[in-house]
């Protein structure tokens, strides 16, 4: 296409005028301007010198006090149906763009413009005029991780606020009840022309992508204290990789980083208490939430009968490995989240109780209380040996956990890594002074 069409001209403008325009942008012509009134045409020598035209003067050169407008002409029968997009920044994926342009009607055709700028150009045509005049606010659908949501909207609103005014779109995210145990998405909803769209979805990205790199190097510093966890059984990551996923992509929902763990398959029981009224939540109809969880995690999931009519807590019984109990507790933390069982702007903080041997509580503590006190600055969460306990017919007694999930982890972790050391320990003792060889005679 290297016919022009040149608009928002005064009814006095001359041939001559728009002559000395394009001498003075260098930019040639292959034939004379037909002026009109209010517009004119004229050919370029070939396609990219009328793109250079379009760029270089099109809303940036003023004739008689007004801004000309510089654009490619086409047939009347196809004026109506076809659209020209410029500014399409380089990182948009043309299936981004596609999806955007089907949702309106039928494309013809999408062929894409040589510039020598970065930016691209596409050619659009529709099959009806209807379909291109709706094109000029295009929704984009985005897919993030709830747990970057947060960030992305930035306290009382103002990292979203200030994206919109810096793009000049309108975006809004879908609420926390749309979220699933097993969908933990939330669908953010940009609304504006393609070239807005595609600078909100730069920013956005750029927001969950620092939000996700902060995660995992916040975790990867804390990776050390929850060693037992077998990686590629939590599944957070590809099986052949060790690594977190990489930094470029297109958009769409992330997992949250966890660190990497050393595998361990000795199975454990953890007591989880949680808020009585959010049990038919966890359960869900007919029991399907729970079924799922449990096969989700790998893990034994049953809910304890309440202890009296009135009790506030229900005792959720975990039974599984270290990836299993990591995964079924964070679920259900989530759920009780989800579910708004707490405060919006509060942690969700629960109880969870491991029951050890009576032998093995006085480590757990340690000298004067130090191993606890450790533990808990450690992990941020409230770790509790009660005094005076019965062991029970097990000779086991009660570790109380309190505080948020990654805390919770963290703790549950260092606990069961100071009774593997603990029953090592009385295993080489048991050697050690194991029966003497009988002597010969």
């Amino acid at each position: 296409m290297n016919k022009l069409y040149i608009g928002n001209l005064s009814d006095n403008t001359a041939p001559s005028d728009l002559e000395s325009i394009f001498k003075d942008a260098k930019i040639p012509v292959s034939g004379p301007f037909l002026v009109k009134t209010g517009y004119a045409f004229v050919d370029c020598p070939d396609e990219s010198w009328a793109l250079k035209a379009i760029e270089a003067l099109s809303g940036k050169i003023e004739l008689h006090g007004k801004p000309i407008e510089v654009e490619h002409s086409v047939p009347k029968r196809q004026r109506i149906r076809k659209l020209q997009i410029r500014n399409i920044p380089p990182h948009l994926q043309w299936e981004v763009l596609d999806s955007l342009l089907v949702q309106y009607g039928v494309v013809e055709s999408c062929e894409q413009v040589n510039t020598d700028s970065e930016t691209a150009v596409v050619n659009v045509t529709y099959s009806s005029k209807d379909q291109a005049r709706h094109t000029e606010e295009i929704p984009l659908k985005i897919l993030a991780h709830n747990n970057f949501v947060g960030r992305l909207i930035g306290k009382e609103g103002r990292n979203l606020k200030k994206i919109e005014q810096d793009t000049d779109t309108k975006i809004t995210i879908s609420p926390l009840q749309e979220l699933t145990l097993y969908n933990p998405e939330r669908t953010i909803t940009v609304k504006g022309n393609v070239e807005t769209c595609a600078k909100a979805e730069e920013e956005i990205m750029k927001k969950i992508r620092e939000s996700y790199e902060n995660d995992i190097a916040s975790m990867n510093l804390q990776a050390h204290l929850i060693p037992g966890l077998n990686l590629n059984a939590l599944g957070l990551f590809p099986p052949t990789s060790g690594m977190p996923p990489p930094t470029s992509g297109p958009p769409s929902a992330m997992t949250p980083p966890y660190p990497q763990f050393e595998q361990q398959s000795e199975t454990e029981t953890v007591h989880l208490f949680i808020p009585a009224l959010s049990v038919g939540a966890i359960i869900g109809k007919q029991g399907q939430h729970i079924k799922q969880l449990s096969r989700f995690a790998g893990a034994s999931i049953k809910i304890a009968p309440a202890e009296a009519p009135d009790a506030k807590v229900r005792m959720v019984i975990i039974t599984g490995p270290p990836e299993a109990q990591f995964k079924a507790q964070g679920r259900i933390y989530g759920k009780i989240k989800e579910e708004n069982f707490v405060s919006p702007k509060e942690e969700v903080k629960l109880e969870a109780h491991i029951r050890v041997p009576s032998f093995a509580a006085g480590r757990v503590i340690g000298k004067g209380g130090k191993t606890v006190n450790e533990l808990q600055n450690l992990s941020s969460a409230e770790v509790v040996v009660p005094r005076d306990q019965t062991p029970d017919e097990n000779d086991q007694v009660v570790v109380k956990i309190t505080g948020h999930f990654y805390a919770c982890q963290v703790a549950q972790r260092k606990i069961q890594e100071i009774l593997t050391q603990v029953k090592q320990h009385q295993q080489q003792k048991a050697l050690q002074s194991g029966p003497p060889q009988s002597r010969r005679k």
